[in-house]
């Protein structure tokens, strides 16, 4: 029935509503109506702004023929994988025995148990060799469920263990935390792979047809403390490359996904809060206060909801002279686009996305001196906390309308929107988001038996859990940080902050774990990198007391490079050190003027008055 998803808290859901399917959404209630007519799930995984994922609503889902044979010989289940991550993982992981050309929309088949049989992504409404079309892959998985019922329960059984073996998450031990010579051996790797004629990464000999992604995390650790000025040269080749390209916008300077060329060309027209919100960051280390201006304008004016929180993305496609286009609203230039309505956005406010665009948004707010940034990041927040919370105290993943989704927060969630409160509570002096911050952080925490355990609050997904499902441990950092990534971060800025040295054994405990891949592997894990990187280095903390903070002192501390940087009031200080954040205490006026106390690893220099005194460089 229709109806099952006209309510849903996912606008990717409520769009397929009016399909002639009978979806269900994600969810037990599934999986026992499948039980009851004894017959395979087909569940289907995709999100608002994906193309493909439309083309194949409009090709088959859309279409009767199709929906009849999916409702009298399956259960059909719509996924929203921004919604369950780890939905989403769990069934990538599996799917990943199937097809090597994984992405979205994922078709995965299941038993009633739960059990994935068989996967793929996009098929065509007809074969299109060496695609077989849509209607031949029901067909032959519905005879194998048929006909060769053992099989089938077999192959699940194995994808199942094979997953829970995954699942397992190595012990950490904090003395492995990579050193100095390792994390400039893993930069040098990455330094290998830039691009050198059209900047980013590519492999060596790849064609003007590879895919070309931001890839922001990989970016992040090539701008760590410390390393080679190479690397971040790196970063900022990248950069620059890319915001003179056709991935970015020239009207309102948002980026979009990704390019389909090697020189940054034909872009994917969707636009993600994430992407959008670590290229702040990068923008801002590079010393582009344009490109990160631009990009702060774009997030704040286009994906900013009339309750504060940000919209996950902006669509590719938009409607024009009657049809559907895919990127032809952003090919007009500004007066071009006067008349067109703009492609929707996906208005899903993600709790974890909306942490990272808080804190972007905070510490571009000081880099900049920009106040509005300022409180747009405050009212998102405000709003995150005030939605996206349970009368319990859990997050949930999502909201929709301000009204807060089913599904429960990721860890990546729990630990991406502490990192924004503290950096929020930095750039505002208010001590309330960084007490908020650390209880969401030590909600993820663990320690038992001399092993640190670091999970989502609740244990994860019931129906996963159930199904003896489980997404695996091993995360990367792709388009942002993984959960773990994000959690290690969370700690080290608490460190930072002097919230106690625990924090700094659970970030380095954290990469320690890590590090085998990482170092191995650093494309896909540039967030923990650069924890890594941060810790080998120690904290730089810059404590500016000002009230009100302006003035030529606080205008030379705006752009100094350190892990913490904040400006507060004398009472604000004081307030931080009754709240268990020692970095603040004793931080006084001099004389009542600015005052600037410059921090490396808690041993703080002598106060300093003058601009002329301060240091931009770590």
């Amino acid at each position: 029935m229709a109806s099952r998803l006209a309510d849903a808290t996912s606008p990717y859901l409520r769009a397929h509503a009016d399909n002639p399917v009978a979806w269900f959404p994600w969810g037990e209630e599934a999986f026992a109506e499948a039980r009851r007519r004894d017959v395979p799930v087909m569940v289907s995984i995709g999100y608002s702004t994906c193309h493909w994922c439309h083309v194949m609503a409009r090709e088959s889902f859309s279409d009767a023929a199709v929906a009849a044979v999916l409702n009298d010989g399956f259960v059909s289940v719509k996924v929203d994988r921004e919604e369950h991550p780890e939905v989403d993982a769990a069934y990538m992981a599996a799917a990943g025995a199937f097809t090597r050309n994984l992405g979205w929309p994922l078709t995965v088949f299941a038993t009633p148990d739960g059990q994935p049989f068989f996967a793929g992504t996009y098929w065509p409404p007809e074969a299109r060799p060496p695609m077989a079309g849509f209607p031949q892959v029901l067909g032959a998985v519905r005879e194998a469920w048929t006909q060769r019922r053992s099989e089938v329960l077999d192959t699940g059984t194995q994808l199942a263990a094979a997953l829970a073996r995954l699942a397992e998450a190595e012990a950490a031990d904090e003395s492995r935390t990579p050193t100095r010579e390792q994390l400039s051996d893993a930069a040098g790797r990455l330094i290998a792979l830039e691009d050198r004629e059209h900047g980013g990464f590519a492999a060596a000999g790849a064609g003007m047809q590879t895919p070309k992604f931001p890839t922001v995390p990989a970016l992040r650790f090539l701008q760590a403390p410390r390393l080679d000025r190479t690397a971040a040269d790196v970063a900022t080749r990248a950069l620059t490359a890319m915001a003179s390209s056709e991935l970015r916008d020239a009207v309102d300077g948002g980026f979009f996904r990704y390019a389909t060329r090697r020189d940054w060309t034909v872009p994917h027209y969707e636009r993600m809060l994430t992407d959008n919100a670590g290229l702040i960051d990068v923008a801002l280390d590079a010393g582009d206060d344009r490109v990160a201006r631009g990009i702060a304008s774009f997030v704040r004016e286009v994906l900013q909801l009339p309750s504060g929180g940000f919209a996950a993305a902006q669509d590719s496609e938009s409607t024009i002279d009657g049809a559907r286009s895919e990127g032809g609203y952003y090919l007009r230039d500004a007066a071009g686009r006067r008349d067109l309505a703009p492609p929707a956005v996906d208005g899903k406010v993600v709790t974890g996305w909306n942490g990272m665009a808080i804190g972007a948004l905070a510490r571009a707010a000081l880099a900049l001196d920009e106040p509005d940034l300022l409180e747009a990041a405050r009212w998102a927040a405000d709003a995150v906390l005030e939605v996206n919370v349970d009368d319990d105290g859990m997050l949930r993943r999502a909201s929709l309308d301000e009204i807060p989704s089913r599904a429960p927060a990721a860890l990546e969630d729990w630990g991406l929107l502490a990192g924004g409160l503290f950096d929020l509570a930095a750039a505002t002096g208010e001590v309330a988001y960084a007490v908020r911050a650390r209880e969401l952080l030590d909600a993820c925490l663990t320690d038992g038996s001399g092993t640190l355990i670091v999970r989502a609050p609740g244990g994860g997904d019931p129906v996963l859990a159930a199904q003896g499902l489980a997404a695996p441990a091993d995360e990367s950092d792709g388009d942002h940080p993984s959960g773990r990534s994000a959690v290690a971060a969370a700690a080290f800025t608490a460190w930072a902050l002097g919230a106690g040295d625990r924090y700094r054994r659970v970030a380095a405990a954290m990469t320690a774990t890590a590090a085998p891949s990482a170092l191995a592997q650093p494309i896909g894990a540039g967030a923990m990198l650069r924890v890594a990187a941060q810790l080998a280095e120690g904290p730089r903390q810059v404590v500016v007391i000002a009230a009100p903070p302006t003035g030529a002192l606080v205008d030379a501390a705006r752009r100094v490079r350190a892990d913490v940087l904040t400006f507060v009031t004398p009472a604000q200080a004081e307030a931080f050190a009754a709240a268990g954040f020692s970095l603040f205490e004793g931080k006084t006026s001099q004389g009542g003027a600015p005052t600037l106390y410059d921090c490396r690893d808690f041993a703080c220099r002598l106060p300093v008055t003058e601009p002329d005194q301060v240091s931009a460089e770590r």
